[in-house]
């Protein structure tokens, strides 16, 4: 069987990962280093070069290589290098067949299919990308997997049978995630997931280059159009600055020429922790957010959490772990090397895919980062204004899952209805991404306000179906694959079949409109208190058969047969009468 391997695409190194005799293991690249930094040069010669070389090449010829372009994954914007341009996921996709070579040599056989790791909070846009990448590289993408998860996918398959809630805090090159999950007899269950796609390392290193180029009254963008060598050179001894203070109070910075050169008389200055802290105050402001939303969304505080898991290389920063000890009151670990543990739990989830028996005893559940939802129009004063954010699954909902929400229609004798698909958490649609459209024609004649069922299922590939139910129970639907990762017409198919499995509608189910019935008889047979009471368990149970929500309906339908009972009234499911006492 051919084997699938595990890839980290970092912002500033990836490697990747391979499970075998029972365990993951690094695959060196072909200079016998773990780590291969993710840069694109080309030479004079027109060659493309990637990794040190390329790293290399950067301190000398800026112009003719390029970094950091993960974080432009999912954009339109093209990057130069030297007389060419690329898209990030062309340069992603010269990484990836470099690493993918890498494993070739070291395991002796072909290399296709990949699993991958993205940033939790990637939106669907730059996961597709990704997987873009893979596929402009010859490779199978298999599953994309959250950075987070696969940190916890390693602590997981060593501490299977721990019982025990985790907060995985991932400081990349480029990014930053915060992961909430329980771990328990085999299974690691994501509860929330949180962060920034523009916030990483790299930001870190940038405060060190602005502070220095300040006191010689220089800007840093100014400085890197006008000076591109010493910028470059003075970039690189700001991170190894950045390192130092991880394990000293101070650390030396030099300050090279114009042509990026250092000389006798080369101007050199101090930096210790306390300044560095002070230069990134505001970044580490930004780095609690969301720490704290993803708590929230947890529903648990930081006491709560046994472990705290740093991932990343930027979380070795003394000012990362003292922040982190500070607000969960615990000291983090680091039992594996925060660079590497991200491509070990790549291998292991490959492991999981292969249905290798190593692993066949671990479970592993995930959530929506994002909350998916449509455009709605609201009547403001009297005037209908468009634009409007309304969700149907929220962030950090459990997958798979099929919800349901009732719309309506705003005009009387509306014949058509455009559903703009959107994923974020903003109140605007603006302000979120577009996934994909459905169009529903041919609605019949009548008033404004006729209801429109809007179903979204969504899977742990990321395939999202849009249903929408119109009066007289027509059926349109869509599924929207722009998003899916690495899936054939076949699989996608199978997994709408899948999906189906999920769908619940209990409106539709006779007992359910039994006990409604039964119910709203019941209501103008009572007593102004005992009336409020039904009326609000029934309105909440009828909610819950619109939305099709099992757990949520069942919870509703539980209260809504708790409250007769407490009135005294007996309910039969088999008859429509009932006994009031």
């Amino acid at each position: 069987m051919p084997v699938t391997i595990g890839i980290d695409l970092g912002t500033t190194h990836s490697l990747c990962a391979v499970f075998r005799d029972g365990k993951p293991e690094l695959i060196p690249n072909s200079h016998g280093e773990f780590l291969t930094p993710s840069v694109v040069g080309v030479l004079e010669t027109r060659e493309i070069v990637v990794g040190s070389t390329a790293r290399e090449l950067r301190i000398t010829h800026p112009e003719r290589t390029s970094s950091c372009f993960k974080r432009f994954m999912g954009s339109d914007r093209k990057l130069r290098v030297a007389d060419r341009t690329f898209s990030a996921h062309e340069l992603s996709s010269l990484v990836l067949k470099s690493l993918a070579a890498d494993a070739e040599a070291f395991l002796g056989e072909p290399i296709v299919d990949v699993v991958i790791t993205v940033p939790a909070y990637f939106n669907d846009h730059q996961r597709q990308a990704t997987k873009l990448a893979g596929e402009l590289a010859n490779l199978h993408v298999r599953r994309i997997i959250n950075e987070p998860t696969a940190a916890a996918l390693v602590y997981g398959f060593h501490e299977r049978h721990a019982e025990k809630q985790l907060c995985v805090i991932d400081l990349g090159g480029g990014t930053f995630d915060v992961t909430v999950m329980e771990v328990f007899e085999g299974t690691l269950e994501i509860r929330a997931t949180a962060g920034e796609s523009m916030l990483g390392g790299e930001d870190f290193t940038d405060r060190i280059v602005s502070a220095v180029l300040s006191r010689q009254k220089q800007q840093l963008e100014v400085a890197e159009l006008k000076q591109p060598l010493l910028v470059a050179r003075l970039r690189a001894e700001c991170e190894l600055a950045k390192r130092s203070l991880a394990k000293s109070e101070s650390a030396k910075i030099r300050l090279p020429d114009a042509n990026g050169e250092y000389s006798n008389t080369t101007t050199e200055f101090s930096i210790t922790r306390e300044t560095f802290a002070k230069l990134c105050a505001a970044l580490m402001q930004r780095i609690a957010i969301p720490v704290d939303r993803a708590l929230r969304d947890a529903g648990c505080s930081p006491a709560e959490i046994d472990d705290v898991i740093m991932v990343g290389g930027a979380t070795r920063m003394k000012l990362m772990t003292q922040q982190v000890q500070e607000y969960f009151q615990q000291a983090p670990r680091m039992d594996f090397n925060p660079d590497e543990v991200v491509a070990l739990g790549a291998a292991v989830q490959a492991a999981l895919i292969d249905q290798d028996c190593a692993v066949e005893d671990i479970v592993m559940t995930d959530v929506c980062p994002f909350t998916l939802g449509v455009e709605i129009v609201k009547d403001l004063g009297g005037q209908i204004q468009d634009g409007y954010f309304q969700p149907i699954l929220h962030r950090n909902s459990t997958i798979p899952i099929s919800r349901e929400e009732v719309f309506s229609t705003v005009m009387p004798n509306q014949s058509k209805v455009e559903i703009r698909v959107f994923q974020g958490d903003a109140r605007r649609v603006k302000d979120n991404v577009e996934l994909g459209q459905l169009s529903v024609q041919g609605l019949p004649p009548g008033p404004a306000g006729m209801p429109i069922h809007i179903r979204f299922s969504y899977d742990l590939n990321g395939l999202l179906e849009v249903e929408a139910y119109t009066p007289g129970g027509k059926k349109h639907s869509t599924v929207l694959t722009n998003h899916v990762k690495g899936l054939s017409p076949a699989q996608i198919q199978e997994a709408v079949r899948r999906l189906s499995e999920l769908k619940f509608y209990p409106r539709e189910d006779l007992g359910n409109q039994h006990l409604a019935r039964f119910c709203e008889r019941l209501v103008g047979e009572l007593n102004t208190h005992r009336r409020q009471q039904l009326e609000l368990a029934l309105d909440e149970f009828e909610s819950a058969m619109n939305v099709g929500d099992r757990g949520l309906f069942d919870n509703a339908r539980t209260a809504l047969l708790m409250t007769l009972s407490s009135l005294g009234i007996e309910y039969d499911e088999r008859s429509v009468d009932g006994d009031v006492n």
